[in-house]
């Protein structure tokens, strides 16, 4: 019996389950018996909430359909797994259901904190003993994983916030009256997400006017300067700006209005409000109108608009994990591999999964103006391609359709 058992963690993106149906197909190939998918991540899996995806994915009709179905099929968590000397008694119990379902590899899709549970447990199979490999597939739309050239499910936010961006410019420019616009996206500490804004630059868009980014300290006094320049030169600005921009002392913008922000399980702060602050702020500062905009949510289940690129990825880095599990290898993460910019040509390799739980891969600060409030070319020729190709839905009464585990 060769049983396989795969799950999905932290925050959704709009091809966590194309690296789903990567898992499947290519654990079907290998001849697994059984390929389980945890509800509701590990989580789900330490209540013994399981189900035989050979029950749902019944044709490949069905593995397409969920490629272009966004959010986590299997649900997902935010559970911090304890360290093993804390409480040994959740490894054991971990491992005795494992046992029990016979499984003999592991995968987990998701981010940092969950190539930390890939950690935990790969480590913990070592040192008792256990033949169960634990490999993990890449996921965020952040992006900032180490040891891989980007992340599956940033392609597709990048494409979805480059557009949403180029269209309300498009909707900006139609009033004479002064009017600063600013866009929050994602990004508590690194900052590609708001990066992605750049890529509506074209011949009939120029692109937001400020961008800015956590990696690079935010100077109120100097954003004043900025907007009031350009209010001077014409009457529609734009800035974008990520959630979790910060002051020189390292406070949060958004805390600027309210220090008193939630932390979920593993201490992270509950982001947003950043742009209902600065538009507090330049309201009070210009006198002129000014106008929020959280892509917020949407950014991560945009699989309307999601990359082909990406979700080919996604597909590949689920199947590279799977395979490798199987084939006796333990505590890694499929990478996507850079081989040329121009053309694009990306590859999927294995590293070593110590090397990248809980570390952030943030923005390079050359790829950032001097000033701070801008992005150079480097990053449009580096995230270009990730964005290309389209995956369109299947359209059911005039939206798209789904995939939905009941």
């Amino acid at each position: 019996m060769k049983n396989v058992i795969v799950g999905q963690s932290g925050g959704p993106s709009p091809v966590i389950n194309s690296s789903l149906a990567g898992v499947y197909v290519k654990a079907k190939e290998m001849g697994a018996d059984i390929v389980y998918g945890m509800r509701h991540g590990i989580e789900g899996f330490l209540q013994e909430k399981i189900v035989d995806l050979g029950t749902v994915l019944t044709d490949q009709a069905q593995v397409e359909l969920l490629k272009k179905t966004p959010a986590a099929f299997l649900g997902s968590c935010r559970f911090k797994l304890p360290d093993p000397e804390k409480k040994p008694e959740v490894f054991e119990q971990i491992f005795a259901l494992l046992n029990k379902y016979e499984i003999k590899a592991f995968i987990y899709i998701g981010g940092n904190d969950s190539m930390d549970t890939i950690r935990k447990l790969s480590d913990y199979a070592v040192s008792s003993g256990s033949d169960i490999k634990f490999v993990g597939a890449p996921k965020t739309i952040d992006n900032d994983l180490a040891e891989t050239d980007h992340t599956p499910g940033f392609g597709s936010a990048a494409k979805f916030i480059a557009a949403m961006t180029k269209e309300s410019i498009r909707d900006q420019v139609v009033y004479q009256n002064k009017t600063v616009y600013i866009l929050e996206v994602m990004g508590r500490n690194a900052g590609w997400l708001t990066a992605a804004t750049a890529l509506s630059r074209g011949e009939d868009c120029t692109g937001p006017d400020l961008i800015y980014l956590p990696e690079v300290p935010f100077d109120l006094s100097k954003f004043r300067e900025k907007v009031a320049q350009l209010l001077e030169k014409k009457n529609a600005i734009t800035v974008a700006v990520s959630e979790g921009i910060h002051d020189a002392e390292g406070t949060y913008i958004c805390e600027y209005a309210s220090a008193d922000k939630a932390v979920d399980a593993f201490g992270h702060k509950q982001m947003g409000g950043t742009a209902s602050y600065l538009t507090q702020y330049c309201a009070a500062e210009f006198g002129c109108k000014v106008r929020p905009i959280e892509f917020s949510t949407l950014q991560r289940c945009c699989a309307h608009i999601s990359s082909l690129t990406d979700v080919n990825e996604a597909f590949a880095s689920g199947s590279k994990a799977v395979e490798a599990a199987l084939s006796g290898q333990n505590g890694l993460m499929a990478t996507l591999v850079r081989e040329s910019g121009d053309p694009y040509v990306c590859t999927i390799g294995l590293s070593d999964v110590h090397y990248i739980s809980n570390v952030e891969r943030c923005v390079p600060l050359e790829w950032i103006t001097d000033d701070g409030s801008g992005i150079s070319d480097e990053f449009i020729k580096y995230a270009r391609p990730l964005i290309m190709g389209e995956n369109p839905p299947i359209m059911v009464n005039g939206i798209p359709y789904h995939l939905v585990l009941k």
